[in-house]
């Protein structure tokens, strides 16, 4: 049902949310990922040398680092996602950051922008998955909440209506908690910027 719901949104379909452990509820926000935003500037003029996006969606990261003449790889885990990505110029394939990932050590850029450094609802362990991937000296572009935001670590779903999915495993990081998180993983923070009202940090060894 994860997968459905998703699909449903990346296809237009309004009406899907996200719910967290407690209750919350808030809209699933794809039609902000189907094409370039205010914001996403400043994250590909950033991007040095091979980049690979994680989590990267329908693509717009991706096909835009590929316009730009990058090397560049988006991976998701949702097939459709992928679809899109690749039907709009981008290279893309179906994985799981923490399973095999084409590349691994040349990459020097890693985009976690849109939320995605809560893949997997531990994100310092996503970090040191992310540091694993890069090569020496690459950084990690991260998109978290503004500060004053509320963190949030533990299970979401989707859900449209009546039709619910399963629980997994997420996080949210506001800019307050990302130095700690860093730390964890052996990383630190070298930039934080905002633009459009969005928030992002630069990560590196």
């Amino acid at each position: 049902m994860i997968g459905e719901l998703y699909e449903r949104a990346l296809a237009g379909r309004a009406g899907v949310e996200v719910e967290d452990g407690t209750g919350r509820r808030s809209a699933l926000p794809v039609q902000e990922w189907m094409a370039l935003r205010p914001g996403d500037e400043g994250v590909l003029d950033r991007c040095d040398g091979p980049t690979l996006d994680v989590g990267s969606g329908p693509g717009r990261l991706t096909v835009a680092l590929t316009e730009r003449g990058m090397l560049a790889l988006g991976i998701d885990t949702a097939p459709y996602a992928v679809e899109l990505t690749v039907a709009a110029g981008g290279p893309a394939l179906c994985r799981d950051v923490f399973g095999r990932v084409p590349g691994a050590g040349i990459w020097t850029t890693l985009l976690l922008v849109d939320g995605n450094i809560g893949i997997g609802g531990a994100p310092s362990a996503l970090l040191a998955r992310a540091f694993a991937l890069l090569a020496p000296g690459g950084r990690v572009l991260a998109e978290v909440r503004a500060p004053g935001t509320a963190a949030y670590t533990g299970p979401v779903r989707l859900r449209a209506g009546q039709a619910v999915g399963e629980w997994f495993p997420w996080a949210w990081v506001s800019a307050d908690d990302i130095a700690g998180i860093a730390w964890e993983s052996g990383a630190a923070v070298k930039e934080i910027w905002e633009e459009a009202g969005r928030w992002f940090v630069a990560l590196s060894r």
